[in-house]
């Protein structure tokens, strides 16, 4: 996991290039990300969230041949935040005891009732549930497919190329980061608080220096071969089988028999 996924968010592009299902049709993984994550919203029910974590899990692993570890390692990113905000959900303060649960807090009470965390595990799990749809579009699409989607929808061409430009410069700013990092904690920089906060300040600053430089460069570079204002990426033609559109309806009729169990 250190070797291939050290630089965080490097990753998820490596691995879409990776992805057992890079073959499929982007048109086809963006359908069938969108339109579970449709129905996992609207169904707004727990076996329909359960089911849709369990089956990408497993087709992450199985047809992607993403380890289950590395999978999981992902998973935890947007789960910190989700549980977080769950427990938002559960928890409430009162001027008094209220609810099955409650701690005394200055000025009041924690409270949770079964109601709360009941609806707070449902949440928690939905949005697992989106999540999860989603990361079968960004962990098997590269992101040059995704934009050829997106205009092939009719989405407004600009969109699409800051949408691209911001994804790609976002990399830049990493490895740049990183190298500034590595440099500042050769001269100890990091050694103690003030030091560190010191250093932070000075990496931001040439940071965003480096940034508006970089991005004159590549305005230049961009304007010399053409550009017009409109992206274009060569595309391999993938076809999209029966047998795939069998199973994304076949699943999504299971989606809804579950919700309305």
């Amino acid at each position: 996991m250190s070797q291939r996924h050290g630089h965080g968010i490097h990753s998820i592009d490596r691995l879409a290039n990776r992805s057992g299902m890079r073959d499929w049709n982007a048109g086809f993984k963006t359908a069938l990300s969108l339109g579970t994550l449709i129905l996992c919203l609207a169904a707004d029910h727990i076996a329909v969230s359960v089911c849709v974590i369990l089956a990408f899990a497993v087709l992450q692993t199985v047809k992607g041949k993403l380890p289950l570890d590395d999978y999981l390692v992902l998973l935890c990113v947007p789960l910190a935040f989700v549980l977080l905000g769950g427990i938002a959900v559960a928890c409430d303060l009162s001027s008094i005891p209220a609810g099955e649960w409650n701690m005394p807090l200055p000025g009041g009470y924690l409270c949770a009732s079964t109601e709360s965390v009941w609806t707070a595990f449902q949440l928690v799990l939905k949005a697992l549930g989106a999540v999860s749809a989603m990361y079968l579009l960004a962990l098997t699409t590269a992101a040059a497919e995704l934009v050829n989607v997106l205009h092939r929808v009719h989405l407004p061409a600009l969109l699409c190329t800051l949408m691209y430009l911001i994804y790609r410069f976002v990399f830049v700013l990493i490895d740049q980061y990183s190298r500034m990092r590595d440099a500042a904690g050769a001269r100890l920089g990091w050694r103690d608080f003030r030091t560190s906060c010191r250093s932070f300040g000075g990496t931001a600053g040439n940071l965003l220096v480096l940034a508006l430089r970089r991005a004159r460069v590549y305005d230049d570079a961009m304007a010399a071969r053409g550009y017009d204002g409109t992206l274009r990426f060569l595309e391999e033609k993938k076809t999209v089988h029966g047998s795939q559109i069998v199973c994304m309806l076949l699943f999504w009729a299971v989606l809804l028999a579950l919700a309305w169990i």
